[in-house]
């Protein structure tokens, strides 16, 4: 079994030493199963050193000029060469005890695809309880985090990859459509409840409550608008670190 690990980063100097590091360490789960693995660093027009960073770790680095979070783990997967694909986020920090969960689940053949319920590594109060909203709420709809997650590389291609269309939310784009794969190919996806994934919570550091609020109002209103303009989906993309 080969698998590839692809992390989208954009001007992610800063936290993708922790994020590489972490990897390297997680690999160790797929050791007694025999299993190869490779790490792919897709370089979204970055205008820091991401690229030198992770080239300086050992990654491979291609690089995708059209920024937007879908099109880079679309181009990360296309030069993977794994049975499986991996998707990290590059401010996440996966763990062996996951890894190799996640491998327990692959090699017992039932899934198609999965994810994990994550962890911030800081935060407040009410961000704990969305987080916690949202683990539990991802596990009953199968609803993977684009932090952390794990596909077959054949159905991920036969979907043709995340949807370049969207700007957010295009993990949950993807999720429907692998549940409706994996019903025809009699598989699951599923979702790992412990142990979580760690991922930064600078996104609630760095952005308001009033900024998110009226983002996700606006996205209820008006979904398909609002996720397929780039500028609509700033905290994702003005390059606040």
């Amino acid at each position: 079994m080969f698998i590839s690990l692809v992390i989208p980063a954009f001007n992610e100097e800063k936290l993708l030493p922790k994020t590489l590091a972490a990897i390297e360490k997680a690999r160790t789960a797929f050791n007694p199963l025999g299993w190869s693995s490779e790490v792919i660093v897709c370089d979204n027009n970055s205008s820091d050193q991401t690229a030198a960073v992770a080239r300086s770790a050992g990654a491979t680095v291609v690089f995708e000029l059209v920024n937007q979070i879908g099109r880079a783990r679309n181009t990360g997967a296309a030069t993977a060469r794994g049975d499986w694909l991996v998707f990290i986020d590059a401010d996440s920090q996966p763990s062996v005890e996951l890894f190799a969960e996640m491998a327990r689940r692959i090699a017992r053949g039932r899934v198609v695809a999965g994810g994990a319920a994550i962890e911030l590594d800081a935060s407040a109060g009410w961000v704990r309880l969305l987080t916690a909203a949202w683990s539990c709420w991802s596990r009953v709809a199968r609803h993977m985090a684009g932090s952390f997650i794990f596909v077959e590389t054949s159905a991920f291609r036969e979907l043709g990859g995340f949807s370049e269309h969207l700007f957010a939310a295009e993990e949950l784009d993807l999720s429907q459509r692998l549940k409706k794969l994996a019903v025809q190919k009699h598989r699951t996806v599923e979702i790992i409840s412990r142990p979580r994934l760690l991922t930064s919570a600078r996104k609630v550091q760095l952005y308001t409550p009033r900024e998110f609020c009226r983002f996700f109002f606006r996205a209820a209103l008006r979904p398909r608008r609002m996720l397929s303009d780039r500028e609509a989906c700033h905290i994702w993309y003005d390059g606040r670190r």
